[in-house]
């Protein structure tokens, strides 16, 4: 028994050099660590991979391998790397733990400890046997993947864009934290269905917004797009720029996904609309010059008319009586063509809300000058005028706005006579309710009213004369449309 007990001894010490030189040959980091009662490490086996690989040579290895292996180790990573271990002696349990080392050429270099454990009753040592295993590769991606995301998140916050993803078929949708940061919600808000956000899209927009996800979703649209009005926490309505675009369909083409973002494009849409909203200021002060252009054009004209008859009177006058007779007239017309030029300038500060004159005005006191104005025409054109207003009766307007309108008027009647009889203007006023009706008739051409009722009074509509500032006085000038009853012998209703 005794030579049989020898051989066996002998048959195992030869197995423990066989494994021994195995291990050693295998590439694999192999190694056995003891860790005593006390929480003390040794190393008992070492395989030449991890000798070679942590660089220790034999003094190091005889002296003090646990501080030679542990200096070779990140000092970040010592920590969890021994509270790892301990667990695994106490609950008994495989020990796995990445750390990475940091010695010469081999900085922030990742490896996984994977050991098995067995223990040892008679003093209370714990064994562990395992291998280490090169992660670096691997960590290396994962970092990538991390600082990839973090660029991209950081973009993402940069540019202000929110994230979302909508699960087709379960109707649930994930918002970012930046998406709902820009309607200022939170993951508390439970906006996570496309029911509950539709629900928060403003009425006047939902149809359209629909409408553009059902194109995209049929294929009609390459990507899906749509700015909506969208209520924010606060109760306010932020205009919300979707973009998106389906990344999952199914077997039969069915749309399952669509991933995209959200942008806040509210103030670019106020500065939209107050370049529109400027624009068509331009617009109308542009078309207001031009028409103001015309009145000055037609209220001057007649006064040139005048000072041209009057001078040539004096150029070709001999009789010195009848020479101061035409002084007096040019007197007269030039005292007209003042107030005129001063009614005028009135139009322009009532337009640029300088002035908003009113008073008490008499009519005839203003058709008499207009009469005397127009002497020379009534006269050449035998025009008959029949005035039936009152001597007393007045109004409360603006006196730029009485001489202009009976001016173009009265002018017109002349300029439109017709040659098959004798032209008749005829002025009349009267009050109908609460308000002061001045009609204008004379017996002309007459007005295609189906052409050109609604550009009879342009001129002063644009420029903001009928519309915006005659209907504040109580006692106004009616026409527009029921401005003047007869027009060249036409009645303004009766079409």
């Amino acid at each position: 028994m005794n030579a049989n007990l020898n051989t066996n001894n002998i048959l195992l010490d030869d197995n423990a050099v066989f494994y021994k030189k195995l291990l050693n040959e295998i590439p694999d980091l192999i190694f056995q660590l003891t860790l005593s009662a006390d929480n003390k490490l040794y190393f008992p086996f070492l395989n030449k991979k991890i000798i070679s690989f942590f660089e220790v040579n034999d003094f190091e290895l005889k002296s003090n391998p646990e501080k030679v292996l542990l200096s070779r180790i990140y000092y970040q990573d010592i920590k969890i790397l021994l509270e790892t271990l301990n667990q695994s002696k106490e609950n008994l349990k495989k020990w796995s733990c990445e750390f990475r080392v940091n010695f010469g050429k081999k900085k922030e270099f990742w490896l996984k400890v994977d050991a098995n454990i067995e223990k040892i009753d008679e003093d209370g040592k714990v064994v562990f046997y395992g291998r280490l295993t090169d992660i670096n590769d691997i960590k290396q991606r994962e970092i990538e993947i991390i600082h990839s995301e973090a660029r991209y998140q950081f973009a993402l916050e940069a540019s202000k864009k929110g994230i979302w993803d909508y699960d087709i078929k379960t109707g649930k949708v994930y918002f970012s934290k930046q998406s709902l940061k820009i309607l200022k919600y939170s993951k508390k808000d439970n906006i996570n269905t496309n029911e509950i956000w539709d629900s928060k899209i403003h009425p006047d927009d939902i149809n359209d917004y629909l409408e553009a996800i059902e194109l995209h979703k049929n294929n009609k649209t390459a990507y899906f797009e749509s700015t909506k009005r969208v209520l924010n926490k606060d109760g306010i309505y932020k205009w919300i720029l979707s973009n998106g675009k389906i990344i999952e369909r199914d077997t039969n083409g069915n749309p399952v996904r669509i991933t995209g973002t959200h942008t806040d494009v509210t103030s670019n849409k106020e500065k939209e609309q107050e370049l529109l909203t400027n624009l068509e200021i331009i617009n109308k002060q542009n078309g207001k010059l031009l028409n103001f252009a015309h009145i000055v054009s037609h209220n001057l004209r007649s006064h040139t008319s005048n000072f041209n008859m009057l001078l040539n009177i004096l150029d070709e006058e001999k009789n010195q009586e009848s020479k101061a007779e035409c002084l007096n007239h040019l007197k007269t017309a030039s005292n007209t063509l003042t107030k005129t030029i001063e009614h005028l300038q009135e139009l322009v500060d009532i337009q640029s809300n300088v002035v908003h004159k009113k008073e008490s005005i008499n009519i005839n006191k203003y058709l008499n000058r207009i009469f005397e104005l127009l002497n020379k025409d009534l006269k050449e054109n035998n025009v008959t005028i029949v005035n039936k207003i009152n001597s007393k009766a007045s109004l409360n307007s603006n006196p730029a706005y009485l001489e202009s309108i009976l001016l173009n008027f009265t002018t017109n009647a002349i300029k439109y006579s017709s040659k098959d009889r004798k032209p008749t203007i005829e002025y009349s006023f009267s009050k109908q309710k609460d308000k002061h009706v001045l009609t204008i008739k004379d017996n002309g051409l007459g007005i295609n009213m189906k052409l050109y009722k609604e550009k009879l009074f342009g001129t002063l509509n644009q420029l903001g004369l009928v519309s915006n500032e005659l209907k504040d006085y109580d006692d106004a000038i009616e026409y527009h449309t029921k401005a003047l009853n007869i027009i060249r012998g036409l009645n303004v209703n009766d079409d």
